[in-house]
């Protein structure tokens, strides 16, 4: 998959530093570093981090939650210059109870297998919630990145209560269904779900 070039060229260096350090501070501790924690880094303020992070932000390439002191998110749009081109494994996905997605720090390079306009990133599935769709606990599934989904589809959901589970999406008058493939789990259904990405691929590592 080659890289857009233009993506660092919109970025400042110093809006590249930060992207490394919060990719790096998130592979040594498991979770993400906080606006200060960044400040002393870079030996700059507060503000002048924050007013970084606000330009990423609109930029697509960082999230964060305001009522959490530690959720910085690198985006599946985010390119390393030091890191091979591929699709991201941007963390585990749940396929039985929904879990809290984990960065993680691995490549898997299929960007010639799944093109898409949309952009793709690969999750790894964890439990067998969905089995009868064959996805197994431990497959890895390519998702394309989108935010809208047809009744049906296989889908990345972000629950209200910040979780991610990966179910087939299905309307209902009353809200959202998340229907799991296998009979032992139950459906999830919420009044609302924001979709993170639909699955595009499955990739089985083991027989």
């Amino acid at each position: 998959m080659s890289r857009a070039p233009g993506t660092f060229r919109r970025l400042t260096p110093k809006q590249m530093r930060i992207l490394t350090l919060i990719r790096d501070y998130q592979r040594k501790n498991g979770y993400s570093p906080t606006m200060q924690e960044l400040a002393d880094v870079l030996g700059v303020t507060k503000v002048t981090v924050f007013e970084h992070v606000s330009g990423l932000e609109k930029k697509g390439l960082l999230r964060r939650s305001k009522r959490r002191a530690r959720s910085l998110e690198l985006t599946p749009r985010v390119e390393f210059p030091d890191e091979p081109a591929g699709l991201r494994i941007v963390g585990t996905i749940a396929a039985g109870a929904p879990i809290e997605a984990i960065e993680n720090p691995e490549t898997l390079d299929l960007g010639s297998l799944f093109d898409t306009p949309h952009g793709a990133f690969v999750l790894k599935v964890r439990g067998d919630s969905m089995v009868d769709d064959h996805i197994r606990d431990g497959d890895y599934v390519v998702v394309e990145q989108r935010q809208t989904a047809n009744d049906g589809e296989t889908v990345v959901a972000l629950l209200e209560e910040g979780e991610a589970t990966l179910k087939r999406f299905y309307r209902e008058k009353d809200g959202i269904r998340l229907q799991p493939a296998n009979p032992a789990f139950q459906p999830i259904r919420v009044r609302d779900a924001r979709i993170q990405g639909v699955v595009i691929g499955v990739i089985r590592t083991r027989v």
